[in-house]
């Protein structure tokens, strides 16, 4: 089976519906110890995904290209909104405990999304470009700021990634416009602003370790490869899908599809007549 495989005939993995389900720290080592293969998957299909744009910005930032090889960094971010916006549908799947297949609903929801998602993924490749150019350059002396500055970068680095999962996790779910979809998630953010915040800050934490103290965390880039991105995602949205959920009835209204699905079939085959 291929890294997109899907094989109908295995039962995908869940719970027993009887089975309470765990929350916190449990839930999260329950879904990482179940879901692990999967976690590993989409993390590498993603890298794959942005390696050309993240070597083509390192190119440029270390001065071989130079501006041109940061424009065409900023181009070879188009697919990276619809892999993010595939990954946390995959993401919330696996928080509903929903039957799936990774690598198959990932290139689904990644054909479907990946004009809409394209805007915002390359809104969010300049602001964490730009963000890493100037803290880069302040931790060596090229860039002079003081404590307002600094405070003001930070807040807005937090208030951007307290936006943008609601920005990915619509495009995934809902029928709606960027613009509706932008002010949606403004609005969430802000309405939660604890769980945003503690989403961001607990979602990025091995990221922001991994800055703070670099390089004796050099160590860790074998991880961050296999489950960095998808493990902040995971913990993410284990502090915002709940609101995501609540406000606009996603399970629900997968659910009740679900279930006219199923009666579907079954009017089907219970319109047939038995052979004689």
């Amino acid at each position: 089976m291929g890294i997109f495989g899907i094989n109908y005939d295995r039962p995908g993995p869940g719970v027993r519906k009887d089975e309470p389900k765990k929350k916190g720290i449990r839930r999260f080592f329950e879904l990482f110890v179940r879901k692990f293969w999967d976690i590993v998957k989409l993390n590498l299909i993603f890298c794959l995904i942005a390696l050309p744009s993240a070597v083509l910005f390192f190119l440029g930032f270390v001065g071989i290209g130079g501006w041109y090889a940061l424009i065409l960094s900023i181009a070879a971010a188009f697919p990276l909104g619809g892999a993010v916006s595939a990954c946390m549908f995959c993401i919330a799947k696996m928080l509903r405990d929903s039957p799936g297949w990774a690598g198959y609903d990932f290139r689904r929801k990644f054909r479907e999304n990946f004009l809409q998602a394209a805007l915002p993924g390359i809104v969010s490749a300049v602001f964490t470009y730009t963000h890493m150019y100037i803290w880069a350059n302040m931790s060596v002396g090229r860039i002079a700021a003081g404590y307002g500055t600094i405070a003001l970068l930070l807040v807005a680095v937090a208030f951007f990634e307290m936006i943008m999962p609601y920005v990915f996790l619509q495009t995934a779910h809902l029928s709606l416009k960027n613009a509706p979809i932008i002010k949606n998630s403004v609005i969430l953010a802000i309405k939660d602003a604890p769980r945003s915040f503690c989403g961001m800050l607990f979602g990025r934490a091995v990221w922001i370790v991994s800055v703070l103290v670099f390089p004796l965390t050099v160590w860790l880039a074998p991880f961050l490869l296999l489950f960095g991105f998808t493990l902040s995602w995971l913990v993410n949205l284990m502090w915002i899908w709940p609101l995501v959920d609540e406000v606009f009835s996603i399970g629900a209204a997968i659910d009740d599809m679900q279930e006219q699905k199923v009666s579907g079939v079954t009017a089907v085959f219970a319109s047939r007549e038995p052979q004689r």
